[in-house]
């Protein structure tokens, strides 16, 4: 199913998200975003019953920094489905995850022209500033 969604993204969506033109999920990637350490990881998904079975609409997910203080986190929305407020319930929901699990940033890499994003991320309350070292990203904070 995460194969398939990847698969059905529109290119400046996956380019978007994994800041590459990838087609699909390497074996690898496959393996890390599907077999998770909760103790570090989390994934919230948000699925329907379609057509031909259960569908993926979008993946919300962070991983813990060493420090067990804060972590990155990446969101992805079928393009179908964004504008319709599965990201920010998405979010919010791992937000509650993150916090119970006692960490106390959250963080992430936006494309400087992603402009959906950045604007969910004001919406939600990140801090968004320049990457310090890549011009073309922006760094994204929230303390939880």
């Amino acid at each position: 199913m995460q194969q398939a969604f990847v698969r059905n993204l529109s290119e400046e969506s996956r380019y978007n998200r994994y800041l590459s033109s990838i087609k699909q999920l390497s074996q690898s990637m496959l393996v890390r975003f599907t077999q998770l350490d909760y103790d570090r990881e989390m994934a919230l998904a948000m699925t329907r019953e379609g057509d031909g079975g259960e569908e993926m609409l979008a993946v919300a997910r962070f991983i813990t920094d060493p420090d067990n203080e804060a972590c990155e986190f990446a969101l992805e929305v079928a393009d179908d489905w964004q504008g319709r407020g599965i990201g920010t319930l998405l979010l919010q929901a791992l937000f509650d995850a993150a916090r119970e699990q006692g960490l106390k940033l959250m963080r992430g890499e936006v494309l400087a022209g992603n402009k959906g994003m950045l604007k969910l991320m004001h919406k939600l309350g990140f801090s968004v500033e320049p990457h310090p070292e890549d011009r073309a990203l922006t760094l994204v904070l929230k303390t939880l």
